[in-house]
């Protein structure tokens, strides 16, 4: 028997019907406004130039009203601008590439592993089960310390570590920016599990003798979100101290960090925690908005601190043995999720169009009046943002979010990349997938950037960035993705057998 009614599905293109209703929702202000205003001209043509002048005449202004009028609107003007916020830019910023001889494939690593815990093979066998499908590759680095067997985790390698991967990186920065070290007013270095006395920002002080009026802060503990925390105490520091250039530093010291017991929960960090680090210059400068790449939009921050599971899921803590060590829980994943939820329900309001909008409130008012068991709505952040650099803290992490954010294989391709190349390099992850988007020449006029951390506390932390002009390839000659990037995007099984 034929059907009664076509199929629908296939005689209708149920993708112009939904742009037609986000184009509709989106603009409907200026749709509306049309109409409005080619009334108000039709009127006008029709009444003729000199009844205008009539009904101009016919209002009796004289001078006092007009300078009052005046003055009104000048006052407006000038309180709207002193209380608007001031545009911070991020001028530019500079990844730390480590030496080929840091370099640690998969064989060197379980070698290693071996001969360092030869008195348990079980946990040589978890870690490579871990690394078989980490997402790592072969080129991943760890510091010369770690490279000694047994490794040799002293305060003096540690901090030849930290100056190694910060003073690298700040230089790379000088070099591509101009930036003088006289003229920085504030810096800001994030280290979440170093924290030695004098400072890191002390140290990069006394490295370029900066000024001593500086203004510089040291943040620790606050794991691999702390680059965005860095960004959002650069924000708030830039609008009370105009015509200031800030340079914020993130990175991770693995060197006193790297654990040698043998609980499975704390045998994780070592397998995805590699060498990173980046640099960053932030102005309030109206004279660097032209040479700047990006213009900073929102910072997001959610906090899950007050929950004690989320407290304790990141947790640096002393085995069995006494050895310290940074335990993952298994809820870990459970945990992240609901810090993304939190903080995608605040940013959501901010970036994503009306008709995303509309959509999350109507299905929201028909679960709760209509049916609870209705499927929740998930807002379509791709059409509030073209790129997403999504914290390089694991595959599981960056699986989960391409999962409930619906992103494509291309969307999250940057981050897959980074993980792939460097490993988890911490709070500066996020700088390394920015690069990526830069080097392949994706990024362009307009396109606005999604950058998404977790960190220990537990905390979720997003900033939103706009492109402030197209970057081409030929800006990236001293990214560190300069020399391979013709290699990626590359096929990154789920196991690689060792």
């Amino acid at each position: 028997m034929p059907p009664i009614l076509p199929d629908f599905s296939n005689s209708v293109k149920l993708k112009y019907v939904k742009l037609g209703y986000q184009y509709l929702v989106n603009h409907f202000l200026t749709l509306s406004l049309v109409p409005i205003m080619a009334g108000i001209f039709l009127e006008v043509v029709r009444i003729g130039p000199e009844e205008v002048l009539n009904l101009w005449s016919s209002l009796h202004l004289d001078l006092v009203q007009i300078l009052c009028s005046s003055f009104l609107i000048i006052f407006i003007a000038t309180v709207y601008f002193m209380s608007k916020p001031r545009s911070i830019f991020l001028v530019d910023y500079a990844c730390y590439k480590p030496p080929v001889t840091c370099r640690v494939p998969f064989s060197t690593f379980m070698e290693h592993s071996r001969l360092i815990l030869s008195n348990n093979p079980k946990s040589v066998e978890f870690q490579m089960r871990i690394l078989e499908r980490s997402g790592l590759g072969e080129e991943t680095c760890l510091p010369p310390a770690i490279h000694y067997i047994p490794p040799q985790p002293t305060m003096e390698a540690a901090r030849g570590e930290a100056e190694l991967v910060i003073f690298s990186a700040m230089d790379s920065l000088f070099e591509k920016t101009g930036l003088k070290p006289k003229d920085i007013d504030i810096l800001i270095v994030n280290c979440s599990l170093f924290s030695p006395t004098p400072s890191l920002s002390a140290m990069v002080i006394n490295k370029y003798k900066l000024r001593s009026n500086i203004r510089s802060f040291n943040l620790s503990g606050m794991g691999c979100s702390a680059g965005l925390i860095s960004i959002d105490l650069a924000r708030d520091l830039l609008q009370v101290h105009p015509n200031s250039n800030a340079v914020v530093v993130s990175t991770e010291i693995i060197t006193p960090n790297y654990y040698q017991g043998k609980e499975r929960a704390m045998l994780l960090p070592n397998c995805l925690f590699r060498m990173g680090g980046a640099a960053i210059l932030l102005s309030n400068r109206r004279s660097e908005s032209r040479r700047a790449k990006y213009r900073l939009v929102h910072v997001v921050r959610t906090h899950k601190g007050a929950d004690d599971k989320a407290f304790r899921c990141v947790f640096e803590e002393e085995d069995r043995e006494g050895k310290v060590g940074i335990s993952l829980q298994k809820d870990l994943m459970a945990i992240a999720g609901e810090a993304l939820k939190s903080n995608i329900t605040t940013i959501g309001p901010l970036v994503l169009p009306a008709s995303e909008q509309l959509l999350f409130l109507l299905t929201l008012i028909g679960r709760k009046l209509v049916n609870p068991k209705w499927k929740p709505y998930i807002p379509d952040f791709k059409q509030a943002f073209e790129h997403f650099c999504i914290h390089a803290g694991g595959r599981a992490v960056i699986d989960e979010l391409q999962k409930n954010l619906q992103l494509s294989a291309e969307h999250c391709e940057a981050s897959r990349m980074t993980l792939h190349r460097f490993g988890n390099t911490s709070s500066s992850s996020l700088w390394y997938e920015l690069g990526y988007i830069e080097a392949k020449g994706r990024m362009r006029k307009g396109d606005r950037v999604w950058q998404i951390a977790f960190g220990s506390g537990f905390k979720c932390n997003s900033a939103v960035w706009k492109c402030n002009r197209t970057i081409k390839t030929a800006e990236n000659d001293g990214s560190p993705w300069a020399d391979c990037i013709e290699r990626y995007p590359v096929h990154i099984p789920e196991v690689v057998k060792l």
